[in-house]
C-alpha cells in the first residue's frame, strides 16, 4: 500500500522548501550585487549583505504564510492572554533585539562622525589626524552613505518581522506549533540583524586596523567592536541552524 502524504506533511515541506528558497535566492542575489561594477566598491557588498538578510525574512515569511490556520471543529477560551513575548527564544530574543539597539548606536555614531572622503563625498569615511602625519581619510566608514540604506532595510524586515509575529500568537493552533513559528520568524530576523552587524563591525574594524594613530579612542573602539564580532558570528550562526532545521530545538 502506498503511503500517501497527509496534507500536514506537504504544508511541513512547503514551509521547509520556502525556507530554503529564501536562503538560495538571498545567496544568488547578493552574488549579483557583489559583483556589480561601480566606484564604491563597498555598496555592493553592503547591498549583497542587506539582501541576504531581507530574503531570509522572506523565506520564513512565506514559509508562515504557507500554514493556514487549523479548523477548530471546538473552540475553548483561555483565561492567560497570548503574548509575542511568550513564543519568542527567551534568550536569544533579548540578545537579537540588544543586537539590533548595538547596530543602531553604531550607525548613529558612525553617522555623527563620518567625514567626506577623498574625493569629497560625504559620509564615506573617518578623518583620522595624526602627530607627524597630518590628517588622513580612512574608509570605508559607516557615514550617512552606508547608513541609510541599512537602517530602511532593518525597520523593513523588523515591520514585518513583528507583525508576523502577532499573527503567529494571535492565530488558532497547537502552542508548539506557534513556538516553533515564532523561532523561526525571529530567527529570520536575526540573520539580517547579525549580518549588518557584521559588515558595520567590519568596516570600522579595518578602519581602526589600518589607522595607526587612533590613540585611546582606537583601543576603546576595538574593545567594544571585538566582543561584538564574536557575538554576531555566534547568533548568525544559531539563526541559520533554526531556519534551516525545522523545530531544531523544541525548549531553549
Amino acid at each position: 500500500m502506498l503511503d500517501t502524504a497527509t496534507p500536514e506533511r506537504l504544508l511541513a515541506r512547503a514551509d521547509f522548501c520556502a525556507r530554503w528558497a529564501g536562503l538560495a535566492l538571498g545567496v544568488v542575489v547578493a552574488q549579483a550585487l557583489a559583483t556589480l561594477d561601480s566606484e564604491d566598491m563597498s555598496m555592493p557588498f553592503a547591498s549583497a549583505v542587506t539582501a541576504f538578510g531581507l530574503c531570509a525574512v522572506g523565506g520564513v515569511l512565506l514559509g508562515d504564510s504557507l500554514t493556514p490556520a487549523p479548523q477548530e471543529a471546538v473552540r475553548t477560551a483561555q483565561l492567560a492572554p497570548r503574548r509575542v513575548r511568550d513564543h519568542v527564544p527567551p534568550r536569544m530574543g533579548p540578545l537579537l533585539v540588544f543586537q539590533a539597539a548595538c547596530l543602531t548606536v553604531l550607525l548613529a555614531v558612525g553617522v555623527g562622525v563620518a567625514d567626506p572622503d577623498g574625493a569629497g563625498r560625504t559620509g564615506r569615511a573617518l578623518a583620522v589626524t595624526c602627530a607627524l602625519g597630518g590628517t588622513r581619510r580612512l574608509g570605508p566608514w559607516p557615514g550617512l552613505y552606508y547608513a541609510v540604506p541599512l537602517l530602511l532595510s532593518l525597520a523593513l524586515g523588523t515591520a514585518a518581522c513583528f507583525w508576523a509575529l502577532r499573527r503567529i500568537a494571535y492565530r488558532p493552533g497547537g502552542n508548539q506549533q506557534r513556538h516553533d513559528r515564532s523561532w523561526a520568524v525571529t530567527a529570520a530576523w536575526g540573520v539580517l540583524v547579525s549580518s549588518q552587524s557584521l559588515l558595520v563591525l567590519g568596516m570600522i574594524g579595518r578602519v581602526l586596523f589600518y589607522s595607526k594613530c587612533a590613540g585611546m579612542l582606537g583601543n576603546v573602539a576595538a574593545l567594544v567592536i571585538y566582543p561584538l564580532g564574536l557575538l554576531s558570528l555566534f547568533t548568525v550562526g544559531w539563526c541559520l541552524f533554526t531556519i534551516v532545521v525545522p523545530r531544531a530545538v523544541d525548549h531553549e
